[in-house]
């Protein structure tokens, strides 16, 4: 028998499953057309959790449910899983994250949002004691951040996944920019996590929320229309309540239809932006006088532009492996402009504090809005355009797109190829 996820393609808490199914290997298969309100009703899905709650896996040894009990079993279905850490303390700290994700996130975020979209009663002072929670649980999350990449380890982990599904419903619908910059190493883990195949995979396109929802009346059960019949339906209507909530949760969390790329607009340019990587990628010998010089042949400066980077906080590059790791997740938040972007980045330096130093090739005469708005990383290096007819500006291309060491007279740690 396979497993079988009972829950809507949208749930946050099915992602949980299924992203751990992604790093495991596990084959998790969705119910087709499972609608909230309706699916979880039936006398079938009462019988593999009598209070109808989602979401719920059904394994050959019978149903499981509660989101973080599921990930848990599809988790644990690989031998030697990485996702629960390397040690029986990792281990600990992994549930430890799991816990603070569920009660000092998850739980904060649903209470101010739940009350905004008129599933509960809003109450200001309701809502300011839910803020001020969140707010304290993302500090304690962003000063941990501040020097690990992930929560446990050095790599991903069951309490990332988790942490991660709870944070998209408020990255959707809540934490705005002006909110989410107070906690930027918040920041940079959720837009690096969600861009990594496998999150994404899962989640899709994340966008962060403009604005916080406006406050609506909470929705009011219709009135009965015998008197006799008036405590059964206060007890329907109890009973519908929590359903009707994940329900605008999982409203809230459906993708929206994208709109046309106004690069797709410009004219067309001669430069075929394919081959140029094409040509880079294979070039392993003779970069020079192949691949550099292959390049200002094919260059449209017309159709297309460069622009140097300079991250503004290296003092900040103590470490080496989170230097890489920052310059790495940036290009992973970079996926949106593969399309129409070529990119190499330099961490340079022998000893910390280490530089980080990039080269752009965009479609267009400027930096394109769509990537300075959705990639929050963009606001922490300086841009300046290259300017070709500078010879020297021309031969500093070339050298960053050969990764040529020494580089203004220091040696690279490494060098990353956006293409």
């Amino acid at each position: 028998m396979a497993l079988v996820l009972h829950a809507a393609s949208n749930n946050k808490n099915g992602f949980k499953a299924l992203i751990a199914a992604e790093y495991s290997g596990v084959k998790v298969e969705l119910v087709k057309d499972f609608q909230m309100g309706v699916s979880n009703k039936t006398p079938e899905f009462l019988k593999i959790n009598p209070i109808g709650k989602v979401p719920v896996l059904e394994t050959p040894e019978g149903p499981v449910f509660e989101s973080n009990a599921i990930a848990r079993y599809v988790a644990c279905l690989k031998p030697d899983t990485p996702l629960f850490g390397s040690s029986l303390i990792e281990h600990a700290f992994v549930d430890q994250w799991i816990d603070f994700a569920t009660l000092e996130i998850d739980a904060n975020i649903l209470r101010w949002f739940i009350p905004r979209i008129g599933f509960a009663v809003y109450l200001p002072p309701a809502e300011e004691a839910a803020i001020s929670s969140l707010k304290r649980a993302l500090t304690a999350l962003n000063t941990h951040l501040a020097s690990n990449t992930y929560l446990v380890g050095h790599s991903v982990t069951l309490a990332d996944i988790i942490m991660i599904s709870n944070l998209t419903l408020g990255f959707n619908r809540l934490l705005t920019k002006s909110f989410t910059s107070e906690f930027p190493h918040v920041e940079r883990y959720f837009w690096t996590l969600v861009n990594q195949p496998n999150f994404h995979k899962i989640l899709g396109e994340v966008k962060q929320a403009e604005s916080v929802p406006p406050v609506q009346s909470a929705k009011k059960p219709s009135q009965p229309k015998e008197p006799a019949k008036k405590e059964a339906k206060k007890e329907v209507t109890k009973e519908a309540a929590k359903p009707k909530v994940e329900e605008a949760v999982e409203e809230a969390e459906a993708p929206k239809p994208k709109a046309k790329n106004p690069l797709d607009l410009l004219p067309p340019s001669k430069m075929i932006l394919d081959e140029w990587k094409k040509l880079y990628s294979n070039t392993k010998t003779n970069f020079r006088e192949v691949a550099v010089k292959g390049f200002w042949d094919m260059y449209d400066p017309d159709g297309y532009s460069l622009w140097f980077c300079d991250y503004k906080y290296n003092d900040e590059n103590t470490v080496s492996f989170v230097t890489l790791n920052k310059v790495g997740g940036f290009l992973q938040r970079m996926d949106l402009a593969r399309k129409y972007a070529f990119g190499k980045m330099l961490v340079i330096g022998s000893d910390p504090p280490f530089k980080v130093k990039g080269l752009w090739l965009f479609r267009g005469q400027e930096v394109p809005q769509f990537i300075i708005d959705e990639c929050y990383d963009m606001e922490l290096y300086d841009w300046r355009k290259v300017d070709i007819t500078d010879e020297d500006q021309k031969e500093r291309v070339n050298q960053m797109i050969e990764d040529h060491e020494p580089f203004e007279g220091e040696a690279l740690l490494d060098a990353k190829c956006f293409k």
